[in-house]
């Protein structure tokens, strides 16, 4: 079930609310949470009920896993290490074997058989917000609490598919606030201009961009229209992504919970370090706290840092896809990294123009890799970025239309003031409203969110 949907916005969002207000209103708390922990079920199996078993499962495993580690018995190195493997095993078999069989068939020259799976949707986010919670269970930063509160902490439909990757702690207390089994308007008003927000962003913008990036991908090698698709691409992903954020950010302020920021303005970036500190932000900081860290860090000198910033960004990357184009991204990201902390060691930063010109012009480049099918596309369009093509034409119609399009986005994007949202006045509402209005009209093309495929 998509959140751009006519059944989620229309049928189930208002079903579920009032579900869950109405029991909190009785205090029927229990039953409160129960039924949104299997409202978000059925929001998951939607896509496919085959694969609800699969994440109850997973769900059952490490929640009496986490109990075993919360008492301390059976020796908590190593049940840690098994509850880690196992869940490491579960996505890999799922997101990899093909890529693993489809390999090691081009080394050994077998012919062993792709199994061709389905991908589960979203196995990669509530397999990450596990891990993190055996961990947090391990350092003993996370909470004993019941069966049906570990439910509804991973399967809470907002955040399920695409994150934001969650803490157990940071989450499980708020339902558990009396305020919250409140119907609050003001978080009403407030998480329903985030989704409209998000909604635009979504229906109007990305997928207005992804017309522009796919048929630039498929056939651009011109200076014009090569720098067009993949600023194109550039623009939609982080629209698409950062309007998926805003929409389950405003869904779960429904329902009185706050979900962490994933997004600060990262096309402002000074540096690639600065780029992850405001891009993915839960995801950076699941990288920093489970890999970088647990590494070494910084702790164990200069080139030990460096050697760790590398492999956090490789995994990072294989975390997105199975594919070494976008083992190829991650590792771009790392050295790119490395090579910003050994500038650093010359004690002469960049002017801020010229580090954010560096900056955005990496990320494009590192994009290309990131959505290119293949290393083919991928030199063809950076050769055509390049110039080395030829400039090409202006005169199509629709790249005019997409260079205005960029240079009014890119001009939002690093001119807006960042600005906290808030509902001050009916013309708020009023702006609210339009934008809802307006994205209803764009839902003949309706399309998953990019980081579904994640």
């Amino acid at each position: 079930m998509l959140f751009n949907s006519y059944i989620f916005m229309f049928g189930f969002l208002p079903i579920v609310l009032a579900g869950y207000f109405a029991l909190n209103r009785i205090r029927l708390f229990k039953y409160a949470k129960l039924w949104l922990a299997l409202s978000s079920l059925v929001f998951y199996g939607w896509w496919n009920i085959r694969y609800i078993p699969l994440i109850l499962l997973s769900i059952l495993f490490n929640y009496t896993l986490g109990r075993y580690l919360h008492s301390g018995k059976f020796r908590p190195p190593t049940l840690l290490i098994f509850g880690l493997s196992a869940n490491l095993l579960l996505l890999g078999y799922y997101k990899y074997a093909d890529f693993f069989i489809t390999n090691w068939n081009g080394l050994t020259g077998w012919n062993a058989a792709p199994l061709h799976l389905l991908l589960p949707l979203g196995i990669s986010f509530f397999t990450f917000t596990q891990i993190a919670y055996l961990v947090d269970a391990y350092r003993h930063q996370a909470r004993e609490y019941g069966l049906v509160n570990y439910i509804l902490f991973v399967t809470f439909f907002p955040h399920l598919i695409a994150g934001p990757i969650l803490h157990h702690k940071e989450m499980m207390p708020q339902f558990d606030r009396l305020r919250g089994k409140l119907w609050n308007w003001n978080n009403v008003l407030k998480g329903t201009l985030l989704f409209s927000i998000g909604l635009g962003k979504k229906v109007i913008i990305a997928d207005t961009l992804a017309g522009f990036a796919n048929s630039g991908f498929a056939s651009a090698a011109h200076f014009v229209d090569s720098w067009v698709a993949v600023l194109s691409y550039t623009l939609q992903l982080y629209f698409d992504f950062s309007g998926y954020t805003d929409m389950a950010i405003g869904i779960a302020l429904l329902f009185n919970i706050v979900l962490p920021q994933n997004f600060n303005a990262p096309y402002r970036a000074l540096s690639i370090r600065d780029f992850w500190r405001r891009w993915h932000m839960t995801l950076s900081r699941f990288l920093r706290d489970y890999i970088y860290i647990p590494l070494g860090g910084n702790r164990k000198g200069f080139w030990i840092s460096i050697r760790n910033v590398i492999i956090t960004f490789l995994l990072g990357g294989l975390w997105h896809g199975a594919g070494w184009m976008f083992v190829l991204w991650g590792l771009l990201h790392g050295v790119g990294q490395a090579v910003e902390k050994l500038w650093s060691r010359r004690g002469t930063p960049l002017p801020k123009g010229i580090a954010w010109v560096l900056t955005f012009a990496f990320i494009n480049v590192t994009w290309v890799f990131f959505r290119a099918e293949n290393l083919t596309i991928a030199l063809r369009l950076l050769k055509g970025m390049s110039g080395i093509n030829g400039l090409g034409t202006f005169a199509a119609s629709g790249l005019k239309w997409a260079i205005v399009l960029i240079v009014i986005l890119l001009g939002v994007i690093l001119l807006r003031r960042k600005t906290e949202i808030q509902v001050r006045s009916w013309k708020t509402v009023m702006a609210m409203a339009l934008i809802f209005v307006i994205s209803l009209f764009f839902f003949n093309r309706i399309t998953p969110f990019l980081y579904f495929n994640f």
